[in-house]
């Protein structure tokens, strides 16, 4: 059966107080089913900002896109996701990931772990959640965690991005590879339900797409040729209409119905979510 759309929208820069419950009721109020906060450093600390956010708004739920597992003691960690989920009333949806920019390890003043070892370290904070009754999603695009996700996760989260083993640095795969993700994880999940989700990374309106594609293909090195590029589900331009048959369409091929963009399209993206609420 087909998953309806819900949508999200991850806020990258919180501002001040007033400005940061503006944001999430503004959200709230175009339609967005989630309000999300990622995990880096120089940018909102996601648990104190989800609490805001909650006595800010009324019924959008409010998640972490995605927490650095190795950042945190997986116990420690399990008792605070508890609290903000308690204190949310259980409006909460936790995204882990096993972290991948090795500056903020270092800034952070932890060691570099090897991906295996930042993989082994989410396990064990997965297991550490388990016993929590909150949503969990796993985004990652490597073997081991997408088969975590499939597996313990009620969210499996794709970003079309491969992160360099050495250092984190991000590059665009490729529908067909995106393909081939998401046919490993039906597979590693058997008949377990789960919901799938994908990061957009660009929401352009325009009233030319390709025009629009070899203008950012020109100023971008997003890793793809143009065609690549304007197959890839990261990228959203042209009308609202047109945008909205290409997510239909991506939903068709690849199981994409939690969409989340981020938060330069806020506004941009909520004519988008009017044409595809069921």
């Amino acid at each position: 059966m087909t998953r309806a759309f819900r949508f999200g929208v991850n806020m990258i820069a919180v501002g001040d107080r007033a400005d940061w419950i503006a944001k999430c009721r503004r959200a709230e109020a175009l339609g967005y089913d989630v309000v999300l906060v990622p995990d880096h450093l120089g940018m909102p600390a996601p648990l104190p900002s989800l609490m805001m956010a909650a006595e800010a708004t009324e019924t959008v739920r409010l998640g972490t896109f995605v927490l650095n597992a190795g950042f945190y003691n997986p116990v420690v960690l399990a008792r605070d996701v508890a609290a903000v989920d308690t204190f949310t009333d259980g409006r909460l949806e936790l995204g882990l990931g096993a972290g991948y920019v090795k500056a903020e390890f270092e800034a952070a003043g932890l060691p570099w772990p090897t991906p295996g070892e930042r993989v082994t370290h989410l396990e064990r904070t997965v297991e550490a959640l388990s016993e929590l009754a909150v949503p969990l999603v796993i985004g990652g695009n490597g073997d081991r965690v997408l088969r975590l996700a499939a597996t313990k996760a009620d969210v499996v989260a794709f970003a079309g991005l491969r992160a360099a083993p050495a250092d984190g640095q991000l590059s665009a795969i490729s529908a067909a590879e995106i393909d081939s993700r998401v046919s490993f994880v039906r597979a590693a999940a058997g008949d377990r339900d789960y919901e799938s989700n994908l990061l957009v990374q660009m929401v352009i309106p325009t009233a030319d797409r390709r025009a629009t594609a070899a203008e950012v293909h020109r100023k971008h090195n997003v890793g793809l040729s143009l065609e690549e590029m304007m197959e890839w589900p990261g990228f959203l331009a042209g009308q609202p209409k047109e945008i909205a048959e290409q997510l239909r369409a991506q939903r068709e091929r690849f199981g994409f119905s939690y969409i989340t963009v981020l938060e330069p399209a806020l506004e941009d993206f909520a004519p988008v979510i009017e044409l595809l609420k069921e």
